[in-house]
């Protein structure tokens, strides 16, 4: 059956659910969402805060790896996508971190004019409802709610006091002012469960007649009539192939890895790669895929041997609190906790975000330790390497090939050391020096530079951040224009983290959301000051 509308979307991530909401606020104007995931986003390991790496390697996960990474030993890392509705806000750690001014001043610095923080904090406010209420950097009524952890471990406060001791300043809000410093986690959750985009945003549009979601349509390409966008070819989920028309836009909010690969499948790309791939070129656009960014991360762990950590979160005892009160470690999002630091004298701002979870987390979650252990984690969140993504293969089932180049840059390779060496600083100062029991990972057998080096090269992952693979800017390697449009592209545009010029100094969910809320407006032809309300979706 036909499906046509005014704007056709592809992709229910935290950015598509955004549109899709905000778009169809009007009810003269028709919008269509297209899913490949048949997830409704209500399953127990998306909704229970504590499951999220119980999502890994599920049908909820597009489980993707990188090539073999040149700075991490030619290791494949994986990078798990969310697959269903609200995308990866229904499967990440629901850390709500804005990042800094700065990222976004940069973004206005590279290109993209209206992007810096004050084109952009308005959209910050108006998605947020804030469980600390309203204040010069916080807003209430928005629909994504935003609220402190529920229930920390008490080991949690140990850790903010024992970074203290290190030298690490307390604050009271990382996304203020000030970034720099020890604080709780913010989290994307109501009443101690997940609240994704979907939820948030797509749940109460999905009420309006306007509205059409479809789930398990697997988006093969997109429609083009010359050097205009028409629509999207897509087949549902019995493998039958279907045209989406779109009378105004097509909206590409599939992600980072996502969206380049449909432009690339649909012609729109470096022409001589895409013949190579067997695609024939339509529209030659050297930068699809280039600029792609994540945030290394590593773990260092340590038994505790009094225990108090997240290994107790099954027990039935814990089970019946959350059934019953929506408390207890089920409602961590084991992440309870941040420190924000910099590797060396000099810099502007943080490189390092240390993410302290009660638990034992290594290998994304999913080894397990006979006992109770706590992680810091230092991550690298101003990396200075850049990769790419590319296909190899018109075949739209074929995952696209994506190389980070983690850890290349000497001096990333370099902050993530000396993120280890004030991991072990926190852990031997404060309480810690009394709580802390032995050190598990890296392990006492890596001492100097060299060696501490190497186990970052062997061990280190991603955070699951891919950011930049359809930047935003006016020089020809730019992919979209600051209005989202694809360049030499009518009636196209991308809105989702592949946008980003640079990835802000931080977890890139609260951000993908902003950028969901800003192009909605671009779309409208609204301003940044636009203040109508939207009571319908609160």
């Amino acid at each position: 059956m036909p499906v046509s509308a005014d704007y056709v979307i592809v992709g229910a991530g935290s950015a598509g659910c955004v549109l899709a909401a905000r778009l169809s606020e009007d009810p003269a104007v028709r919008v269509v969402l297209l899913e490949a995931g048949t997830s409704k986003g209500r399953h127990p390991l998306i909704t229970v805060p504590a499951a999220f790496a119980r999502q890994f390697h599920t049908k909820l996960d597009w489980d993707l790896h990188t090539d073999p990474e040149p700075g991490c030993d030619e290791r494949r890392l994986y990078s798990p996508r969310g697959k269903g509705l609200g995308g990866s806000s229904a499967m990440n750690a629901m850390l709500y971190v804005r990042g800094r001014a700065l990222d976004y001043d940069l973004w206005e610095a590279q290109g993209a004019e209206g992007w810096g923080w004050d084109g952009v904090r308005e959209y910050f406010l108006r998605s947020e409802d804030n469980a600390r209420g309203a204040s010069a950097d916080h807003a209430v009524g928005g629909p994504l709610r935003v609220e402190d952890e529920r229930s920390p471990r008490p080991v949690t406060a140990q850790f903010l006091q024992s970074a203290q001791a290190a030298g690490i300043p307390r604050i009271a809000d990382y996304n203020g002012p000030e970034q720099d410093g020890a604080a709780l986690a913010q989290v994307t959750q109501r009443a101690g469960r997940r609240w994704s985009a979907a939820d948030a945003y797509l749940r109460p549009a999905m009420k309006r007649p306007n509205l059409e979601v479809v789930r398990g349509a697997q988006v093969l390409g997109i429609e083009l009539d010359g050097t205009r966008a028409t629509g999207v070819r897509y087949a549902d989920a019995r493998g039958r192939e279907h045209v989406a028309r779109a009378g105004a836009e097509v909206i590409l909010s599939a992600g980072a890895y996502g969206s380049p690969q449909l432009l690339l499948l649909s012609g729109i790309g470096p022409a001589d790669a895409l013949r190579a791939a067997g695609v024939t070129p339509r529209i030659d656009l050297p930068g699809v895929g280039e600029n792609l960014q994540d945030h290394p991360a590593h773990v260092c762990v340590w038994d505790l041997p009094g225990g108090g950590s997240l290994a107790d979160a099954e027990r039935p005892a814990a089970v019946f609190e959350y059934l019953a009160r929506r408390t207890g470690p089920l409602s961590s999002s084991v992440a309870e906790a941040f420190a924000f630091v910099r590797s060396r004298p000099g810099l502007p701002a943080a490189d390092i975000q240390f993410h302290f979870a009660p638990a034992y987390f290594v290998d994304h979650g999913a080894s397990s330790y006979n006992g109770h252990a706590m992680t810091i984690g230092p991550v690298l969140i101003a990396p200075r390497s850049r990769g790419r993504l590319w296909i190899d293969s018109p075949d739209p089932a074929r995952p696209p090939r994506f190389v980070t180049n983690a850890l290349t840059e000497p001096e990333d390779l370099a902050a993530m050391a000396a993120g280890v060496k004030v991991a072990r600083e926190i852990a031997r100062s404060g309480p810690f020096a009394q709580t802390a029991g032995r050190e598990l990972f890296p392990g006492p057998d890596v001492q100097d530079d060299a060696d501490i080096e190497a186990d970052v090269r062997r061990r280190v992952e991603l955070l699951y951040h891919p950011v930049g693979t359809c930047r935003i800017g006016r020089d020809e390697l730019a992919v979209v224009d600051p209005e989202l449009r694809v360049r030499g592209v009518d009636g196209l545009r991308v809105a989702d983290a592949s946008v980003m010029p640079l990835i802000p100094g931080g977890n890139t969910n609260a951000p993908a959301i902003m950028i969901g809320e800003k192009a909605a407006d671009l779309v409208r032809g609204l301003g940044v000051a636009s203040t109508a309300q939207h009571a319908d979706l609160v």
